[in-house]
């Protein structure tokens, strides 16, 4: 399935499933009413249907099948929100190397930039910490904790931080968590994910650059409202056998900025989710992100947006996360 939640009419929350090619919805909550099945609270949000479980999303298969035409709305006539919004919890993680590393490059190159002889200062520069990082990563999965509350969808603008002028975009891929989990072995954590979206981790790059050096992660250059964009859809895991083989790709104004693959992760979610429940339990609509693909961001290329620009991320199976992003 691919589950959605939209605004109706009245700005309430609804959940919902695409049909026909993403062209239109099936709103679970009506078609439970017009097939007999009565008021499911699991059909209330998509939250809730994760929460309720297996037999739960097995009637909402059946509901997407029947898709009674009373319950049937026009993707067009509606706004899209998140598919879990907010969720309970988020964590993004770094997941490609590459990434890491071109990073740093572009971060070093832009410090010396204004110099009489920045190639240099390049050259002198030190780049331990960079390589304390990067050895760290290859260690163990590393992450930081998100602003669950600035999560938005694909049909909200991504609001420009008063605080930036360097503002850029990444290209992640991310999953949710179906079940509690907790001291889950590696082997057997794919069963504890109920599917995948797209995730963009906007960031405030000036600021970043700033605060980074407290050695506490990111603070300001991620936690803004709207600063978290995820959809259009979450993609239960049947429909994507094998997430380790996905281009990925990143455009802005339509030119193509960049792209990858789900298989340069080095660390698989399935790696986080053993890591991250160590004596911790995880619960039913948790997210987690990959982090950035190689090549996934502006930073990597130092190119930064500009307001008004409309950004891109296209993940093979889940489809096109569009945001634009403006000034207040």
């Amino acid at each position: 399935m691919r589950l959605v939640t939209y605004r109706d009419e009245h700005g309430a929350m609804r959940p919902g499933a695409l049909i026909e090619s993403d062209s239109a919805i099936v709103d679970l909550s009506i078609a439970a009413r017009s097939t007999g099945l009565g008021a499911w609270p699991a059909f209330g949000s998509i939250l809730a249907l994760v929460e309720a479980g297996p037999e739960a999303m097995e009637e909402a298969r059946r509901m997407v099948a029947l898709a009674p035409s009373a319950a049937v709305i026009e993707r067009a006539s509606v706004k899209l929100c998140a598919p879990i919004q907010p969720p309970p919890q988020m964590r993004d993680c770094s997941c490609f190397e590459l990434h890491l590393k071109q990073s740093f490059a572009a971060a070093r190159r832009a410090r010396v930039a204004h110099l009489p002889n920045p190639e240099e200062a390049l050259a002198q520069m030190s780049t331990r910490a960079d390589e304390r990082v990067v050895a760290t990563f290859n260690r163990q999965p590393i992450y930081y904790k998100c602003n669950r509350f600035a999560v938005i969808g694909p049909d909200e603008d991504v609001i420009w931080p008063a605080y930036s002028k360097a503002m850029d975009f990444e290209l992640e891929f991310a999953c949710y968590i179906g079940r509690k989990a907790k001291d889950v072995p590696r082997e057997k954590a794919r069963d504890y994910i109920v599917g995948y979206t797209i995730f963009n981790d906007m960031s405030a790059r000036d600021t970043q650059a700033v605060e980074m050096g407290g050695m506490l992660g990111p603070a300001k250059s991620k936690d803004f409202d709207t600063g978290n964009v995820m959809g259009p859809c979450l993609v239960t895991v049947d429909e994507l056998p094998d997430p380790y083989d996905l281009t990925m790709v990143a455009r802005v104004n339509g030119e193509e900025w960049g792209r990858g693959s789900t298989r340069d992760m080095r660390w698989q979610f399935e790696d986080l989710i053993a890591h991250i429940s160590r004596s911790e339990t995880l619960y039913p609509g948790e997210v987690l992100g990959s982090g950035t693909v190689g090549n996934g961001c502006g930073l990597e290329q130092l190119r930064y947006l500009k307001p008004d620009d409309v950004i891109e991320l296209e993940v093979e199976g889940i489809g096109t996360l569009r945001t634009r992003i403006r000034l207040p």
